[in-house]
């Protein structure tokens, strides 16, 4: 089976996709996916240096606290990245072509709406937010502005969850790659000039951001520019049939709760690190990058399983989805050791590269440690969601999930009041290890379903 290029005129299969699962697929699908997502925690990166180069922690706090804001508010609709690839991908796996295309159609009226409802409920929200993170007056002041400007993108990152979930269940993972290396280079390339050059601040960087989004999603629908030359994409009984709907919107409403309760694990982690003053904030927003880095890299790989899984569960093949699986976390193993290696020989050096404020740089070398296991011990938990996502065993996640937010409320509260920024890091990691369990736990029933309906 070969991969359509982004240019390609198809925008479904032609046939049901065969299950021949190999490490050589794998890799075709998450290789661009890996280097693509690279980009992504590049870009954090880029947006703390160059905030790190004002010489002071209160621009590295502001770009951190409205980052994760905005980051967390567009993040719930994530849903629409992770359910579309399963949805789509079982829709492959079936043969279902005109449900592969509605599924574009849906997702776009979802981010739109989104957009435009979280545009004009701005002002609340960032009041609300920035009353719970409570930082430091120039840190909240600096992040409202940069909040006021960001915003603006809000249909457009929204949208590019839907219509890289939708190219990612082709297997169409070089578009992908195009689209996030494009919006990322351009982001990094404004920031630069806009920063540095311009000298605007974290106003620039948030400027830059904003650009970037908008110039993504436009090159995202030119990549699915086939199916919207089509009269298929607005097809409405076909977007609009009662049982789909129903089917993504039950799917839906589990993942959105399951990113509401992780994006409340890490919100109230930087939220946490603010109440301790800014230099743990911008400590801990450093070191975050770097994790992210790992985060990003084992998506790669979660996407070939989300991707592989769906279409063995759509073809109600067993052997299929044990073996992509396993041939998934293979891969995934490979990545978080490395990371891990990579951070260990080099963390310090690339916490160097990231700012120039060396207090900040001297309390993140206390917490490399921790980013040093994270890859270790969340490798587990990144590489089952792919699983469970491809599945659309969305009920599960969610449940794991509540077991994982409750493990860390509880390590929050019995860590942090005697260890401080350590015990937020360790609660942080065990929310990690809490996750990886109860869904490994929960992995031999999905085999039992599709067993079943493969009798049925």
């Amino acid at each position: 089976m070969t991969t359509p290029t982004p240019g390609d005129a198809a925008v479904s299969p032609r046939h049901t996709p065969e299950i021949i699962l190999t490490h050589t697929r794998v890799l075709k699908i998450a290789v661009p996916v890996v280097l693509s997502n690279a980009t992504v925690p590049l870009l954090g990166v880029v947006d703390t240096a160059v905030a790190g180069q004002l010489g002071a922690a209160a621009p590295i706090g502001a770009v951190a606290v409205g980052a994760v804001i905005l980051t967390s508010l567009f993040w719930l609709f994530g849903f629409l990245r992770m359910g579309t690839v399963g949805l789509v991908s079982q829709a492959m796996g079936r043969g279902d072509r005109a449900e592969v295309t509605a599924l574009l159609t849906r997702c776009m009226l979802i981010a739109v709406g989104a957009g435009v409802t979280l545009i004009l409920l701005q002002a609340p929200l960032f009041w609300a937010a920035l009353r719970l993170a409570r930082p430091s007056q120039d840190v909240a002041a600096m992040a409202q502005e940069y909040l006021s400007i960001r915003i603006w993108s809000a249909p457009a990152a929204i949208a590019l969850y839907g219509m890289s979930g939708w190219l990612i269940a082709q297997e169409r993972t070089r578009a992908f790659f195009l689209i996030q290396v494009f919006t990322n280079g351009v982001n990094i390339i404004l920031d630069l000039w806009f920063v540095l050059g311009l000298e605007w601040g974290v106003n620039g960087v948030a400027i830059a951001t904003l650009i970037a989004e908008w110039s993504g999603c436009l090159l995202g629908l030119w990549f699915c520019r086939a199916v919207l030359a089509t009269p298929d994409w607005r097809n409405w009984a076909q977007v609009l049939q009662a049982a789909a709907l129903r089917r993504m919107a039950v799917v839906n409403v589990d993942i959105l709760l399951r990113s509401l309760l992780l994006q409340a694990i890490f919100v109230s982690f930087t939220f946490l690190a603010a109440r301790q003053g800014d230099l743990e904030l911008a400590a801990n927003q450093v070191l975050l990058q770097l994790m992210f880095v790992t985060a990003y890299g084992m998506d790669g790989i979660a996407f070939a399983a989300e991707t592989l899984v769906g279409q063995a569960v759509g073809a109600r093949k067993r052997s299929a989805l044990r073996r992509a699986s396993v041939l998934t976390s293979l891969w995934g193993a490979v990545v978080v050791l490395t990371m891990a290696l990579i951070f260990w020989l080099f963390g310090a050096v690339l916490i160097d590269r990231m700012t120039t404020a060396t207090e900040v740089r001297e309390a993140a070398r206390q917490y490399l440690p921790y980013v040093v296991l994270a890859p270790v011990l969340g490798g587990a938990s990144w590489m089952l969601d792919g699983i469970f996502i491809g599945a659309t065993a969305s009920r599960d996640m969610r449940n794991m999930m509540v077991i994982s937010a409750l493990v860390y409320a509880v390590s929050v509260a019995v860590l942090m009041p005697g260890f401080g920024n350590h015990g937020l890091w360790a609660a942080l990691l065990i929310s990690f290890v809490a996750r990886g369990v109860s869904l490994g736990l929960k992995y031999p029933g999905l085999e039992a379903r599709v067993s079943r309906a493969s009798a049925g």
